[in-house]
């Protein structure tokens, strides 16, 4: 029996065009055409999720139902142990303001945070769901290990990438080049787990 995921239309549920060029890439070789929201007008959904994996249920469930199709989604975001976890789920809008603001409002929050102290990651689940009703997604999920820096370093990348130090790379995030980010970072690691699922399925 064919493969039901083969040349099917999948949509992404974002409407992030990184994230889209980056997972289309990776899934192409299924022959898997990947499409954004926005060709389907779907509407922007509350995410009333405690966690990364309730989140992108919610987001691909919605994006699913509105489409038709089956429907892949993100939820991602950075965990620091000094402070529980956060920011957590709520990382893209910890400060209610864009990136500058929430980098601004995590080192506020680290203020004289030895760097021993300074431990985080950041985390990715993505989900695949064949249809709305689907009740066996498939949820994948990575982190990548790092820590926080005193200050914002690099030009690359988004979020927290210039605070985000990689030890192995003695650098930031958002000095690294792309190529090799998007080969280690927590979204190509749970891109590569995704892939192997549809794969097997």
């Amino acid at each position: 029996m064919a493969d039901p995921v083969r040349k099917q239309a999948v949509l992404l549920a974002s409407g992030n065009a990184g994230k889209l060029r980056e997972l289309g890439a990776v899934l192409a070789p299924l022959g898997v055409t990947l499409k954004p929201q926005a060709e389907f007008n779907v509407p922007e959904v509350e995410e009333t999720g405690l966690s990364f994996v309730e989140n992108a249920i919610i987001k691909a469930r919605a994006a699913a139902a509105h489409s038709g199709l089956p429907a892949i989604s993100d939820d991602s975001g950075l965990e620091v142990d000094y402070l529980n976890g956060a920011p957590g789920i709520y990382s893209a809008r910890y400060s209610g303001g864009g990136d500058a603001a929430n980098n601004a409002r995590l080192l506020q929050e680290l203020h004289d945070v030895p760097e021993a102290q300074r431990s985080a990651r950041f985390q990715c689940v993505l989900v695949y769901m064949r249809h709305a009703l689907d009740p066996t997604p498939l949820v994948c999920q990575a982190s990548w290990e790092g820590a926080i820096l005193f200050a914002p370093a690099g030009e690359h990348g988004f979020g927290y990438d210039p605070l985000f130090y990689v030890p192995e790379h003695h650098c930031s995030s958002a000095q690294l080049p792309p190529v090799i980010k998007n080969r280690i970072s927590h979204r190509a690691k749970a891109s590569a787990l995704l892939f192997d699922a549809l794969r097997q399925r």
